[in-house]
């Protein structure tokens, strides 16, 4: 009977050396995943924020491109108006290559539009790089905010990983063996689910 109940609690002592080891590598391994998305947060953010700087500097490049335009076509317009052919062929011959295409389809467009600027044809340089450059901000801050969610995921799996170390470390006291059994089934069972929910979580090495 003795040497039964030696047995069992020795058996009893194995599982539990186990589940603190095991949980003690999944702990770890949380810890370190959750460092790596971190930084791969801290990546991201850092090339959206490089993208909207670049995306700025694209946008002044086409509100200066366009204030040229504004002012050689205010100048064009005053030419027409005073009806000075030669002041007329002057100005035209300063439109920029883009103004240029968009002037030349309101011409052929019988002028109905309200102006070249409102032309479909009309992009000043800087204007598509812009574009460009917001929406790769835009994509790589959603992509820092995932990044943050999967080290937070990874985070909160360390949480219950402690929870696993306290029960089965609160299942070694001198307890009553039902409660002891209890408190380290209890371990066992966040410790399994724990590790289920960590297989569905991506990796980052």
């Amino acid at each position: 009977m003795t040497d039964s109940g030696e047995d069992g609690s020795k058996a009893f002592d194995v599982v539990c050396v186990f589940v603190l080891s095991i949980t003690a590598v999944l702990t770890a391994w949380c810890g370190f995943e959750s460092s790596k998305w971190g930084g791969e947060m801290s990546i991201a953010f850092s090339q959206a924020s490089g993208a909207r700087i670049e995306a700025t500097a694209q946008e002044d490049r086409a509100n200066s491109a366009r204030q040229y335009d504004l002012t050689i076509y205010t100048e064009w317009v005053r030419a027409v108006q005073d009806d000075r052919p030669a002041l007329r062929q002057y100005v035209e011959d300063r439109f920029t290559p883009e103004f240029r295409v968009a002037f030349d389809a309101w011409e052929a467009g019988g002028r109905e539009a309200q102006g070249p600027f409102k032309m479909a044809e009309y992009v000043p340089p800087g204007t598509r790089e812009a574009a460009e450059l917001t929406e790769r901000a835009d994509e790589r801050f959603d992509q820092a905010l995932v990044n943050n969610q999967r080290g937070d995921d990874y985070a909160l799996l360390t949480v219950l990983f402690a929870l696993v170390l306290f029960l089965t470390a609160l299942s070694q006291r001198e307890l009553a063996t039902p409660m002891r059994r209890a408190l380290l089934g209890l371990a066992i069972a966040f410790g399994v689910a724990g590790l289920l929910i960590m297989l569905t979580f991506p990796i980052k090495i």
